[in-house]
């Protein structure tokens, strides 16, 4: 395959997965033809680049998880409560833009591929829940992997069931803190510290 070739599949790709992420974001059941035909390419094309239709979603939860994955790795704070709150807050606002995919993706059809792809993440939340509890900032009547759990749990279910045009990410942090075991109380006065938080506009005071 010549260099023009290649450069036409890398294309025809891309073009079927934003047509899917599209389609999908309208109906998530929209089918193969549907989805090539917003790519403007035959169904035969399609099929040249994924198996099937659980193949092109299969790709669409992956490319959707290493985005996940690098903001767990954006997080520096040193303070576990301030990690987890910045954490929830940019996850949600990375699932609000795709949230109908990102349903889709946390769907219990997908759930064992889900999980995979998002290993680097389910990791540094445990590893966040662990640290957190060592400092005395986290609940600790519950062991650390049930935490970690309770709270992608919440996660799914926040991004799963909330109007993402008619919220923010303020509701997602505040889940994350009062599971950890943060009063509500404790989490104003974190978030009124740190505006930046759910106010990527604000100013976050010196480090």
């Amino acid at each position: 395959m010549n260099r023009a070739s290649r450069a036409d599949a890398q294309a025809n790709r891309a073009g079927i997965l934003d047509a899917a992420r599209a389609e999908l974001a309208q109906d998530p059941r929209a089918s193969v033809d549907v989805i090539a035909r917003r790519a403007g390419l035959s169904r035969r094309t399609l099929y040249g680049h994924f198996d099937d239709r659980e193949a092109l979603i299969r790709e669409l939860i992956s490319t959707g998880a290493q985005r996940f994955n690098a903001i767990a790795t954006s997080i520096t704070d040193t303070d576990a409560r301030l990690a987890l709150a910045r954490l929830a807050a940019r996850l949600w606002r990375e699932a609000a833009h795709v949230q109908l995919a990102a349903s889709l993706a946390l769907d219990e059809a997908h759930v064992e591929h889900t999980a995979a792809a998002l290993a680097p993440l389910r990791r540094a939340v445990a590893e966040l829940v662990r640290r957190g509890q060592d400092d005395g900032s986290f609940r600790t009547d519950l062991a650390a992997p049930t935490l970690a759990r309770l709270i992608e749990e919440m996660a799914r279910t926040v991004v799963t069931r909330t109007d993402a045009a008619s919220a923010n990410a303020d509701l997602a942090v505040r889940t994350a803190l009062s599971l950890a075991g943060l009063s509500w109380r404790e989490a104003d006065a974190l978030l009124a510290a740190h505006p930046g938080i759910t106010d990527p506009g604000a100013t976050e005071p010196p480090a």
